[in-house]
């Protein structure tokens, strides 16, 4: 079984947001089915809680806060960047953007560059900051499983952590989504695929 040495461990929060997680959230009509179903937003406040009373360290990774024009003479725009363009998601200033209550970091806690795509590693200072803090397990949860969390996941494990995921502190757009990622993606990188409960168990 693996072991979640207090001083090395981070709970990595990605994207927990108003956006995914709240009635009023932009994309929240896409991720409310399997929110829902899957207890992600109380299976969050559970986690960090949890994690907060065993010493761990809580990690925020955030996906960048569009200004209006930020992607203005971009080259390669994919799909997100065009979506986050077109729809006005994750707008600076707005209710989407700021993250859930239930999950709001607290004074201590670790809050990285904001990513502009998926991997919250990838042209931010995440890695950074946890070496800093000689943490080198991360748990990751939150938002999309087959996106944001699937790719921050995979660059852990290229970068050296030890990477567990979480499998009802998540959601996505559909429940194919989430079962194929859960099911098959994840068991194909990640250190442990854990539930909840499961890997709050481990750290009593």
């Amino acid at each position: 079984m693996p072991d979640y040495p207090p001083t090395e461990t981070a709970v990595l929060l990605v994207d927990p947001l108003n956006e995914f997680l709240s009635e009023g959230g932009k994309l929240y009509p896409l991720t409310a089915a399997t929110a829902s179903a899957t207890g992600t937003v109380a299976n969050l406040k559970r986690l960090v809680d949890g994690a907060r009373a065993a010493g761990l360290a809580i990690a925020y990774t955030l996906h960048h806060a569009n200004t209006g024009g930020d992607y203005d003479g971009w080259k390669f725009l994919n799909p997100s960047h065009q979506g986050t363009r077109d729809f006005g998601l994750f707008e600076a200033g707005s209710f989407g953007v700021e993250v859930h209550p239930d999950v709001a970091p607290q004074p201590g806690d670790i809050v990285a560059q904001e990513h502009w795509t998926a991997s919250g590693f990838a042209g931010t200072d995440l890695d950074y900051q946890l070496m800093q803090r000689g943490i080198d397990h991360v748990v990751i949860a939150g938002n999309r499983a087959n996106t944001c969390i699937d790719s921050t996941g995979r660059y852990a494990v290229e970068l050296g952590y030890h990477a567990t995921l979480i499998s009802d502190a998540i959601a996505a757009f559909s429940q194919e989504e989430m079962d194929a990622t859960i099911k098959t993606n994840w068991p194909s990188f990640g250190h442990a695929v854990l539930t909840t409960d499961e890997f709050l168990g481990m750290l009593n």
